[in-house]
């Protein structure tokens, strides 16, 4: 049997830390976006963004995934932080790659419904009003990204690109995390049982607003 490896190539705030939960409690090794040392014993990789590591893999071996072998699952790919801007999900020659090295690789799109991204990236420190604006982001240049209907259009920009890069792929899943069949799906399209999905990392619930 081949190795099941799986990429979330969802924005921030979309479910990705319930979906890392998830194939952890999976028995997937699993890193977010960023590899904490408890993970690991590869002092190299010790506080490193996952982006950045795709990145070094591609540009410098051709496999986005060779500095990251000894992990199966990617819960969050992005860096927008310490001066990086890095949205490997929105690198089509990126992900190509991937699928060139590592034919049958699951990618996965988690998705709420884009106001709620929205509006949990306003709520989540200053990623809404401060480091969105500030960074240049694929679908996001340098200025924009302060308002709603901005971000908005950003999410929703991103999941048609997804959806059209990928369309026909039956290894590629767009997830509503929300849905009561969300669940189901997921362990269904990865060929493995799923011990436990939730909601995990909500936002602080603000007056007159839902946890995200």
């Amino acid at each position: 049997m081949s190795r099941l490896r799986v990429i979330n190539l969802g924005l921030p705030k979309s479910g990705t830390t319930t979906f890392a939960r998830a194939l952890k409690l999976s028995g997937l090794k699993t890193a977010d976006y960023r590899i904490r040392k408890r993970q690991t014993d590869d002092k190299e990789l010790h506080n490193a963004f996952v982006g950045q590591l795709l990145y070094q893999g591609y540009f410098h071996t051709g496999d986005p995934l060779a500095f990251v072998e000894e992990f199966d699952g990617f819960a969050e790919l992005n860096v927008l932080r310490e001066g990086l801007s890095l949205w490997p999900q929105a690198d089509w020659g990126l992900l190509s790659a991937i699928q060139a090295h590592h034919p049958g690789v699951k990618f996965v799109s988690t998705w709420r419904e884009p106001r709620a991204i929205s509006d949990s990236m306003l709520r989540w420190s200053n990623l809404g009003v401060e480091r969105l604006p500030k960074y240049g982001i694929p679908g996001l240049p340098e200025g924009f990204g302060e308002t709603s209907a901005e971000r908005v259009t950003w999410i929703k920009g991103h999941y048609a690109l997804m959806d059209r890069l990928f369309q026909d792929d039956l290894n590629y899943l767009r997830l509503d995390v929300a849905a009561p069949d969300a669940h189901k799906k997921l362990s269904q399209f990865l060929g493995r049982d799923l011990p436990w999905w939730g909601r995990a990392n909500r936002n602080p619930k603000s007056k007159g607003q839902e946890a995200a």
